[in-house]
């Protein structure tokens, strides 16, 4: 079985602007065949798909899609996407509950945001290749967006060891997720965690984010699934789990940092035999004029840079110049 992950897919702004006139499958470029070799195919989705809501006073950067750009998911073939993020109520509960059906209506699973408590932390669980596997989301941003009995939002977890949000109530949270996750392992062969944490910049991974991961993959995580920066982290290699800290940025509209490079990211292509992770491709991509490209001049450059952060971690890796990927083996 493969499982194809994509980091923030932001399908608002000028690439909304865009798919006014360009065909659906427009901000995949080229990715396509590569997304196509997977047997499920998970994304963080940036941004709300709906026609409805107002943007939140206050908040500078505010992303909604089109309703009808459900279908550039459609296009790629998304099986599930993470919703438990930072924009993911830009436009407000309407919005969302715009999207929520609509979602549905596509055959598109999601996790992480929905009307209630109980709906956002609900894990998706679907089957691939003869495999069950299990998806829980959560973000540690936006906690003024925390879902409540009764009241929709995000699946909200701060993250211990991040200065303002550590204490008491902080262990509570991890200790909830730990045991959520402990419970949806008992139902699926693989399990997936999407972390929507931390802040924007910066490629050093946060002590409180690896204290975390492993405790999850300690709770039964195949797989940890990071993201929020805007530029890709080093992947950990942890009881022959992989953990992304982060995936950077997929598709966008952003101004691009000329250092930190926000334009560069992979396709994360997980080969697993049922539950247990084999080796991870990393497949160097680039975006330019709104649309994900596979890098071809600079593929070795952005494979070094993120082979350099995953020997940090203690991960080894290497170039496999026939399929053009960053390999990470885990069994």
């Amino acid at each position: 079985m493969q499982i194809a992950f994509l980091g923030d897919v932001m399908l608002g702004r000028l690439v909304n602007e865009r798919l006014k006139t360009a065909a659906q499958a427009y901000p995949w470029g080229d990715t396509l065949p590569v997304l196509r070799r997977a047997d499920l195919r998970i994304a963080n989705l940036e941004c709300v798909l709906a026609d409805g809501g107002s943007p939140e006073p206050g908040k500078v950067f505010t992303f909604r899609s089109d309703a009808k750009n459900v279908r550039s998911l459609v296009s790629a073939q998304i099986d599930l996407v993470s919703l438990a993020n930072n924009h993911v109520l830009d436009y407000g509960p309407e919005a969302l509950r715009e999207m929520l059906p609509a979602l549905d209506r596509h055959g598109i699973m999601h996790a992480g945001a929905g009307t209630d408590l109980a709906s956002a932390r609900r894990p998706a669980i679907l089957r691939a290749a003869a495999t069950a596997v299990g998806f829980v989301a959560f973000t540690d941003n936006q906690p003024d967006w925390e879902a409540a009995p009764g009241s929709p939002g995000v699946y909200y977890v701060p993250v211990p060891d991040r200065g303002e949000r550590t204490g008491e109530r902080a262990g509570e949270r991890a200790g909830e997720l730990l045991g959520l996750l402990e419970r949806t392992k008992a139902q699926v062969q693989l399990l997936v965690v999407s972390a929507h944490w931390g802040g924007n910049w910066g490629s050093d991974v946060p002590p409180g984010h690896r204290a975390l991961a492993r405790r999850m993959v300690d709770a039964g995580a195949d797989v940890v699934f990071g993201h929020s920066p805007h530029i890709f982290r080093g992947v950990e290699v942890y009881r022959g789990r992989p953990i992304i800290y982060g995936a950077g940025d997929f598709v966008d509209d952003y101004a691009v940092d000329p250092e930190e490079r926000n334009d560069l990211s992979f396709i994360f292509l997980l080969e697993a035999d049922g539950g247990t992770p084999i080796r991870l491709r990393l497949f160097p991509t680039v975006i330019a004029d709104f649309q994900a490209r596979l890098a071809v001049r600079n593929a070795r450059a952005i494979a070094a840079r993120m082979s350099r952060l995953c020997l940090e971690l203690g991960a080894a890796s290497s170039w496999n110049a026939g399929e053009r990927c960053l390999e990470i083996p885990l069994a």
